[in-house]
């Protein structure tokens, strides 16, 4: 009896890989069908547990994958019907296979998607085509308890299987001067097929808290063609003040000052499409311009770069991107997107500030390739600054690449390395000591609120070992990284003529795809080089950690940006 109970509960079995995909403009298979009438979809929806898209025989096998399916809401068809590009009745234009598939596998309650034509049944003039998705379990309950404070949390990202999203995380018993903290809120995806989501956020916590509500319409895919949206928030912060004429203070002497605003932001956005040469294929190339308008009110507290203003952004671009479809990128072997292509935009405007009013010039370029043979290369450069009395003014230069291998087979056991550039230079800025290296910004596992400059040299390696194991439907890699970063605090003073910070470690990762949790890492980190913590330097630490590290940048337009400087 105890042993099926644990064999039910602990099974180890290997994860059977499918070779990765090109996934090209369109699958050459379905030319054939451009622009025939779409005369019916049939839709197969794959509970959480047991199932697999890419093996019709697969099926629960054991109690709990039937429990967890039982105990699932499958996802409504009709949300799914509102996730793709065309209905019974519409001509079947050439990208709408392909980037239909895309959006349904990009949202969070689905783990993999398949949209494709059914040759058997379609005629000369009409097709039939199947849509087959797969769940992914949407409640996530979890909680922890210690003598510092209580923390409970529970998300739903697909409430009644209709996509809505709600989020929640509340903590008590805390020693901080507020004894509690809440942060939840609400997401609507795709109102009524028009694309445009809607999400409420309340976050109340003693340094910071936002109210907020926004909609948004994003250039969702290749051929859209209006985008836009429109926010109202209003924040109070407050804001750590490292240091003290110039001088960096100790972090038990940092004091936190208020900082209160509001925002009213709104954007709007066209593409054009530009001609194809080629009447099977349609160019996937947009010229688009937009327009924003953004509204910045500080009712407490200020700082050398920030002044209530109405800003006035306009920019224009073009905007080149398809995907590919590979694995063992961010997941455990589900089908994921590859963005490639090409960005240029440029963004003009001006700022009505309650200080002075200047004019505003950022530039944005930026490619990304990508081949089976070859792995994936990123590009992008980015420049913004703000021109007043004759003089350019609190810019700000930015460079990135981003580079991952094939991934490597040795049986069952896959393997894939990583390499990340990042720099931030600060041209003719008064925040000199705005940049910091901490986590994400530069090495992981790395904190210290006295390490700050002004310009920043970033360089990442990390390698993915992924074996073949299950535990709970978890999945494992061995992780191992390496990071650098320069730092200077200096203006116009190279951040490579600073001796850099570094960070070395090795840890585990792990992630069940059916379920909504994070990717859980635990990571042993080296760091030769750490400022002192009460007389004591800690040159090893072990730290877990849920963000992702690594993201592509989608060649999306989005709405007209002022560069960050971060």
């Amino acid at each position: 009896m105890v042993g099926r109970a644990v064999k039910a509960l602990v099974v180890f079995k290997p994860r059977r890989v499918n070779e990765p995909a090109e996934n090209s403009l369109l699958p050459p298979a379905h030319e054939q069908h451009n622009y025939k009438v779409v005369r019916s979809i049939y839709f197969k929806r794959l509970d959480a547990f047991g199932y697999s898209i890419n093996d019709t025989l697969a099926v629960p096998d054991n109690g709990l994958e039937r429990l967890g399916n039982a105990l699932h809401m499958r996802t409504k068809q009709g949300l799914l019907r509102n996730q793709i590009l065309f209905k019974e009745g519409d001509l079947l234009e050439p990208l709408d296979l392909s980037e239909s598939e895309r959006l349904l596998r990009q949202t969070d309650y689905l783990l993999d998607a398949r949209v494709f034509v059914n040759d058997s049944t379609s005629t000369k003039d009409s097709v039939d085509i199947v849509i087959i998705t797969k769940d992914v379990f949407s409640i996530n309950a979890s909680g922890s308890a210690s003598t510092s404070g209580t923390r409970l949390a529970l998300r739903d990202i697909n409430f009644m299987g209709v996509g809505h999203q709600i989020r929640t995380n509340y903590r008590f018993g805390l020693s901080d001067p507020q004894p509690w903290q809440f942060e939840g809120s609400y997401f609507i995806q795709n109102i009524s097929h028009s694309f445009i989501s809607a999400e409420l956020i309340y976050q109340n916590t003693y340094y910071y808290k936002q109210q907020s509500i926004g909609f948004r319409r994003d250039f969702f895919a290749t051929n859209t063609k209006y985008a836009g949206g429109a926010q109202a928030a209003w924040y109070q912060t407050r804001q750590p003040d490292y240091y003290q004429d110039g001088v960096p203070l100790p972090d038990e002497e940092i004091v936190h000052v208020p900082l209160d605003y509001n925002i009213q932001d709104f954007w709007i956005g066209r593409a054009f499409r530009l001609k194809s040469y080629d009447l099977a294929q349609e160019n996937p190339g947009r010229f688009i311009t937009a327009a924003r308008f953004m509204n910045i009110k500080y009712t407490q507290g200020g700082g050398p770069t920030l002044q209530s203003a109405r800003l006035y952004l306009s920019a224009f671009g073009y905007s080149f991107r398809k995907y590919y479809k590979d694995q063992y990128l961010f997941g455990f072997g589900r089908t994921e997107d590859i963005p490639a292509g090409n960005l240029l935009a440029v963004t003009t405007g001006f700022e009505d500030g309650a200080f002075k009013n200047r004019m505003y010039l950022g530039l944005k370029g930026a490619f990304a390739k990508y081949r089976p043979d070859f792995g994936y290369l990123y590009g992008g450069i980015e420049y913004g600054s703000y021109r007043n009395k004759s003089a350019w003014e609190q810019g700000v230069f930015m460079s990135e690449a981003l580079y991952f291998t094939p991934l490597y087979r040795l049986r069952n056991w896959r393997w894939r390395h990583f390499l990340w550039h990042r720099t931030a230079l600060g041209i003719r800025r008064p925040d000199l000591f705005a940049l910091d290296i901490d986590q994400e910004d530069g090495i992981r596992g790395f904190r210290s609120s006295s390490v700050r400059g002004y310009r920043k040299f970033v360089l990442n390696y990390e390698t993915n070992l992924f074996t073949p194991l299950t535990l709970l439907g978890f999945r494992l890699a061995i992780v191992g990284f390496a990071d650098a970063a320069w730092l200077t605090s200096t203006e116009n003073k190279s951040p490579l003529k600073e001796k850099p910070y570094t960070g070395f470690g090795l840890g585990l990762r792990f992630r069940n795809e059916y379920l909504t949790f994070n990717t859980i890492q635990i990571l042993l980190g080296y760091y030769p080089r750490l400022p002192q913590v009460d007389g004591h330097q800690q040159d090893f630490k072990i730290f877990q950690t849920t963000r992702q590290y690594y993201d592509f940048n989608d060649m999306r337009f989005t709405q007209p940006l002022i560069s960050e400087f971060r």
